[in-house]
């Protein structure tokens, strides 16, 4: 199973992690980046939704496909986020915790790469 959401409002992570789970998988492994104190208030975070989806899913398919994943869900927030509000959700499942954690660290840094999700840093 496969699914990619980029959404305003937060994201319910226990309900992310469950979607993942399964009687095949032996590990889960989740990602939730969050806004940190850099000397800022807040990040404003701008998509191209239509390419975004797009670049979601492909880079989903290619983790499942490369690491042998059972299941990944990404999940982007967009809009005004303050310091400690959680900004993305990357949960994958499989048979053993190499590929879990393989597969769920390509997932975010090519996300950072590929995806054309931008943000504004606000003082």
């Amino acid at each position: 199973m496969i699914e990619v959401r980029i959404q305003e409002g937060d994201f319910d992570i226990e309900a992310l992690t469950n979607s993942v789970r399964n009687r095949m998988s032996g590990a889960i492994v989740t990602f939730i980046g969050t806004v940190r104190d850099d000397k800022i208030s807040a990040l404003r975070y701008e998509a191209y939704t239509d390419m975004a989806m797009k670049e979601l899913k492909k880079l989903a398919s290619e983790a499942v496909e490369r690491y042998g994943l059972n299941d990944a869900v990404i999940v982007h927030r967009t809009g005004r986020l303050e310091v400690e509000e959680n900004a993305v959700f990357i949960g994958v499942s499989a048979p053993h915790r190499a590929g879990a954690f393989d597969g769920c660290r390509y997932i975010i840094d090519r996300l950072k790469e590929t995806v054309p999700i931008w943000k504004e840093e606000l003082k």
